[in-house]
């Protein structure tokens, strides 16, 4: 299984890659990644075009909580984010807007 940071930089790139589809989407996204494998980090949408950092944002449009394995699967599409919801494993604070879009802006 991958590393957070291998994880967050896939992430960076899908994010990149996929700034013209992302055109409209504003946002600060927060992880709180705990579990073996812990992170925090955020990434930033203007208008699409992504930032991506490690540590904490000033103040983000939505915090999503979750375990490392859990947040790793959902990356690599074995866990539905709504189920992960749903189930207890994916806790957000903020924007549910933003939340909904996330699981399209990383594909």
């Amino acid at each position: 299984m991958p590393t957070m940071k291998e994880v967050v930089a896939g992430i960076t790139t899908t994010l990149q890659n996929n700034a013209a589809k992302n055109k409209g989407v504003n946002g600060v996204f927060q992880f709180d990644i705990t579990g073996d494998d812990p992170m925090t980090f955020y990434f930033k949408l203007d208008d699409g075009v992504p930032s991506v950092a490690e540590g904490t944002a000033d103040s983000p449009s939505i915090t999503i909580s979750m375990a490392a394995p859990d947040f790793k699967d959902m990356i690599d599409g074995k866990l539905n984010g709504t189920m992960a919801f749903m189930s207890g494993k994916l806790k957000l604070k903020g924007d549910m807007g933003l939340a909904m879009k996330l699981e399209s802006l990383l594909k």
